[in-house]
């Protein structure tokens, strides 16, 4: 799954999804004081927008120049609120300790034996920032697709046995899908995981 590969699935639609926000970002979000966030795997950007529509400075970044530049089309009034940049997570970490908010929402981070890139990530936020992760739901069919597996990337559950005594764990739950999956999949479950770094 690398830039190759979500350049083409990009390109074999006009949009790969609705253009709406996640609707656990919108729940879990509406809350928090905003600030600096990042948005991991922005895709085409909704996530990425409603941040900055809501007052954060958004660090929105993805693989796939495909999705980049549609989301660079659809910012409007907003170019001064979001910074689009082309980066794979997965090999290079974001900057330490530097975001109020870190959103990782459905983004397939593998996982490696010693952890580096979801430490990184882990690492991108700052004391009193909030972590927020979600995946398709642990009650919803496996879904394969070109030979990738589930059960070889982290999901919320995984994540949350990563913190340590410098986090508390507010939500870690799976809770029924509050919108359509997106087309040719059957999600009907949203993996939850919310958290506070203390320090």
């Amino acid at each position: 799954m690398d830039a190759r590969y979500w350049d083409e699935k990009y390109g074999r639609r006009e949009r790969l999804f609705s253009g709406s926000p996640n609707g656990v970002l919108v729940t879990e979000a509406a809350g928090l004081e905003p600030g600096q966030a990042l948005d991991a795997g922005c895709g085409e950007g909704a996530d990425a927008l409603w941040l900055a529509r809501h007052g954060w400075l958004v660090t929105a970044v993805d693989i796939s120049l495909v999705a980049l530049a549609r989301a660079r089309e659809a910012t409007g009034d907003l170019a001064d609120r979001v910074a689009w940049a082309r980066a794979d997570l997965t090999a290079v970490p974001p900057p330490a300790r530097a975001f109020d908010l870190v959103s990782i929402q459905y983004f397939p981070l593998p996982k490696q034996p010693d952890h580096t890139a979801l430490h990184g990530l882990l690492a991108a936020v700052a004391p009193g920032g909030t972590l927020l992760v979600v995946g398709h739901g642990p009650t919803d069919p496996p879904h394969h697709e070109n030979g990738f597996d589930p059960a070889d990337h982290y999901a919320p559950s995984d994540i949350a046995a990563h913190l340590g005594e410098d986090w508390t764990v507010l939500v870690d739950e799976s809770r029924p899908r509050t919108a359509p999956a997106p087309a040719g999949t059957r999600p009907t479950h949203d993996a939850v995981l919310r958290a506070r770094r203390l320090r």
